[in-house]
């Protein structure tokens, strides 16, 4: 429900935070020759100018109404999508990279799953592959008052939006909806995510055999300290 129809039809304009073209680069300097599988391919956001630049790129998705967008647009049709739950990995063959972005990794909601992903990922690396995966860091959430928060995301003329949302620090589960206050009325954008902390990513990728190689605050690879609010960590053998 979180990727429906409604939702797709403006994940493109809700999604674009201007470090797409730094995220593409930072990519096509790790996939070399390729090839790359990017998990939760959605509409394509970073596959596409990832594959104009020459990488031949594949993608995992769950959602039909994201993938139809991305197949909608130019390039589109080129790019092979597998649909399925990302965290099974359902493709064949291996990868020099592997990637996710935007916190879609946090999107598997237990442990267990979050875990199989990275043993799924591992089996589907060259041995010289890495496997990203950007993530918040999840510091704000512990600080909130009695855990929860109410923020406007874009107050216009002819409308609101608020992001409404609940963190439960023992499940690690943020329960959040995107609330539009409109002419036409009230629509609601639900998603869960379960949200994890560096140090726990970095023990997952111990379990299925990867070490931690390269860590960033941004894709312009600045320094990652405790202040950062974003974190992309880079794994390999």
């Amino acid at each position: 429900m979180s990727f429906d129809e409604e939702t797709a039809a403006i994940y493109d304009q809700t999604a674009q935070r201007g470090d797409e073209a730094e995220t593409v680069a930072f990519l096509k300097d790790l996939a070399g020759d390729g090839p790359a599988l990017e998990l939760a391919i959605g509409t394509g956001r970073i596959a596409l100018p990832l594959a104009a630049e020459g990488v031949k790129v594949m993608g995992i998705d769950l959602s039909l109404p994201m993938l139809q967008r991305l197949h909608d647009k130019p390039g589109g049709e080129h790019i092979e999508v597998t649909v399925g739950n990302f965290a099974d990995v359902p493709v064949e063959g291996k990868y020099r990279l592997i990637y996710l972005v935007f916190n879609t990794f946090f999107n598997l909601l237990t442990q267990d799953e979050q875990v199989r992903c990275f043993e799924n990922v591992a089996k589907h690396l060259m041995d010289e592959g890495v496997f990203v995966l950007e993530g918040g860091v999840p510091a704000e959430f512990y600080r909130l008052r009695n855990y929860q928060y109410v923020d406007a995301e874009a107050v216009e003329v002819d409308g609101v939006r608020l992001d409404v949302a609940r963190f439960d620090p023992v499940t690690q589960l943020l329960e959040e909806s995107h609330i539009t206050f409109g002419p036409a009325g009230v629509r609601l954008n639900p998603i869960v995510t379960r949200l994890v902390w560096p140090s726990e990513l970095d023990l997952m990728a111990r379990i299925a055999g990867l070490r931690l190689k390269e860590r960033w605050a941004s894709w312009r690879r600045e320094p990652f300290t405790a202040n950062s609010r974003n974190c992309i960590s880079v794994y390999g053998r």
